[in-house]
């Protein structure tokens, strides 16, 4: 994470920095250890961010994981398992994007 600023809550503060090693390393931060489930997540993240330039909050990620993914993987109870506590805040953060608007 040589030259890499974040900001004081740990969000990148530079997004063309972002690759999957540093989203590797933004996650042992968090204490996640990334597998193929979370990559589902931070890649339709990234897919919605860059055609809305958005960052969804809590339920709208859930009804965006839902309609992308399945009714299964938008349960806050399995997105919590992935992510933690805050996953909407997470989940970006990891995905190099900007902490949603009202996620505290």
């Amino acid at each position: 994470m040589n030259n890499v600023e974040l900001n004081n809550e740990g969000f990148l503060v530079k997004s063309h920095q972002w690759d999957r090693t540093l989203a590797g390393d933004l996650a042992h931060r968090e204490g996640i250890e990334l597998t193929d489930k979370h990559w589902e997540i931070i890649d339709l993240l990234q897919e919605f961010y860059k055609e809305t330039d958005t960052v969804p909050e809590m339920r709208p990620l859930a009804n965006l994981i839902s309609s992308k993914l399945g009714k299964e993987k938008s349960k806050s109870i399995y997105l919590m398992k992935l992510f933690g506590g805050s996953p909407a805040k997470n989940a970006a953060k990891i995905s190099g994007l900007p902490k949603p608007t009202n996620c505290i």
